[in-house]
């Protein structure tokens, strides 16, 4: 007999050619969905009850432009709105910022001042549609922005419903966009737990994200053991100011990859339900639905190839598949050309249809778990288990999420694995079609879609408007103001939602606290 060919994973799982029902514990065929430890959904009837929730990641350029889209979304059956703001934005800088050149509206909307929210979600009632907001060092600022609008909305706040990404962790150890250093940084996110708890009963004050952990380079198993990692730290810091787990645990979310493998996505998503639904346990809840791991999936950025584009619809397919399969709360389908560009109109179409071919025609929402009993799919959950549960056990030993990045471990792990990727890429022992094997001329070309470079004097000049007509005495008091807030424990909250109503800048307000807080290097 030759010898047997090994077959490994990303994250170095081996593949066996064949498994056996002796390959799983039968204490797995007890499992029930919507039951601890949520090994096979968060709830009993999943999709059959209610199909995810289809958002697709839209913002660019102008508030006036990103709205014209969300109205496009929304209109073609999207029922959840996702906001990408441009890189300015993310790092506390206005528009008319030096820094901000050449950035303005490139990756995402460009927010300056509530007059740019009241713009984004022009003829949009906000009790009537759940946003999420990707936003993180800034993500106190935008929640601020959105309730003020929908205070001006006449909206009850207590029906408001969406997400904030607010995970700044992640930003230290693989993303970047940060501004202040962790401390300071996780005293703004437990003061945003401790006033939604309060304010916003239905909204999630944060989604903790792995998806920019995979994009990083991460495997598989480091994205869930990384990101369950830094849920730990954000519960332990809520609990450190008496915020009550039972009451935070329900309104945690998380945010994850959907890659390439099928197989392992699908065990990965399985895994990480089982492993929060313990840490929550171990760290005091008692209420069984403040243990559940509730997630929104994207699919893989980072899988997607500049050659032969077109082939990225299928990918998108599969990884859809992936996170269906694995029980996804909420799903983004990226557009064939995000390899390129912004996606165009007709990519971010396609982009939909993908999650409604899904839901409406492949039959897989029909049960609960399709793959749930299947030998391979069990062992996989509990291998990718077992290895994810060894790196937060490694994490633990360095002092949790805030000292092992401190200490440079996550940033070290994430870039040895893209490392390896690329190198088996290069090599041709991992194939990606079009990439290093299959290879063809290119002949057809693909739209990009183009932001002009004539944006960043267009919001300067509307910022210069804003300053010249708003109060600037109010202005001055509202920054004075949250200057002192931030030298004492009182929750900055009221006093940003206070300052941005006055028509303080995002700008401002993060300098007013880059003076109090200083900035990460």
């Amino acid at each position: 007999m030759p010898d047997e060919k090994k077959i490994f994973t990303d994250s170095g799982i081996e593949i066996k050619e064949v498994y056996y029902s002796n390959d799983i514990p039968k204490s797995l065929q007890d499992e029930t969905p919507g039951k601890f430890p949520f090994t096979r959904g968060v709830q009993t009837d999943m999709y059959r009850g209610r199909l995810w929730t289809m958002r697709q990641y839209a913002g660019f350029s102008t508030a006036e432009e990103s709205n014209k889209r969300y109205h496009y979304l929304l209109s073609h059956g999207v029922n959840g709105l996702s906001v990408a703001f441009d890189l300015p934005t993310q790092i506390g800088y206005d528009s008319d910022h030096p820094i901000a050149e050449g950035e303005v509206g490139k990756t995402g909307v460009a927010i300056d001042s509530l007059e740019d929210m009241e713009t984004l979600f022009a003829g949009i009632k906000l009790e009537d549609v759940s946003t999420s907001m990707t936003i993180n060092a800034t993500g106190f600022i935008l929640l601020a922005l959105y309730v003020a609008l929908a205070k001006k909305q006449g909206a009850d706040l207590s029906k408001l419903t969406g997400t904030i990404q607010n995970d700044i962790l992640k930003e230290y150890a693989a993303r970047g966009t940060y501004i202040y250093p962790p401390k300071p940084s996780m005293r703004i996110i437990t003061d945003i737990f401790e006033w939604c708890n309060k304010e916003l009963p239905k909204w999630n004050s944060i989604s903790i994200s792995g998806y920019h952990i995979r994009e990083a380079g991460s495997t598989a198993v480091q994205e869930i053991a990384f990101t369950l990692s830094n849920g730990k730290a954000y519960v332990k810091a809520a609990l450190e100011k008496g915020i009550n787990i039972d009451v935070l645990g329900k309104r945690l979310s998380f945010f994850f990859n959907a890659h390439n493998n099928l197989f392992e996505e699908i065990a990965k998503f399985r895994a990480a339900r089982r492993i929060w639904a313990a840490i929550m346990k171990e760290l005091g809840a008692t209420d069984t639905k403040a243990m559940m791991l509730r997630f929104h999936a994207q699919t893989g950025g980072a899988t997607l190839t500049a050659q032969q584009p077109l082939n990225n619809i299928v990918r998108v397919t599969v990884q859809t598949l992936a996170a269906v399969l694995g029980g996804t709360q909420s799903l983004h389908t990226n557009g064939y050309d995000e390899a390129l560009s912004l996606p165009t109109e007709e990519a971010a179409g396609i982009a939909l249809r993908t999650q409604q071919i899904v839901a409406f025609e492949s039959g897989a929402p029909d049960t609960v778990d399709p793959l749930a009993g299947s030998y391979f799919i069990e062992n996989l959950t509990n291998e990718v288990e077992t290895e994810a549960c060894k790196l937060i056990e490694k994490i633990d030993e360095l002092g949790g999420s805030v000292s092992a990045i401190e200490q440079g471990f996550m940033q070290d792990e994430i870039a040895k694995s893209a490392f390896e990727y690329q190198r088996q890429i290069e090599t041709g022992e991992k194939i990606i079609v079009g990439v290093n094997k299959f290879q063809v001329e290119e002949t057809r070309t693909t739209p990009a879609f183009k932001i002009d470079d004539s944006l960043s004097s267009a919001q300067s000049n509307k910022l210069k408007k804003l300053k010249e007509r708003r109060d600037n005495n109010k202005v001055k008091q509202s920054l004075e103001k949250l200057n002192k807030a931030a030298n004492s424990n009182i929750n900055l909250m009221p006093i940003v939602i206070e300052a941005v109503e006055n028509y303080c800048t995002l700008g401002e307000i993060a300098d007013e606290l880059r003076k109090v807080f200083g900035e990460y290097k």
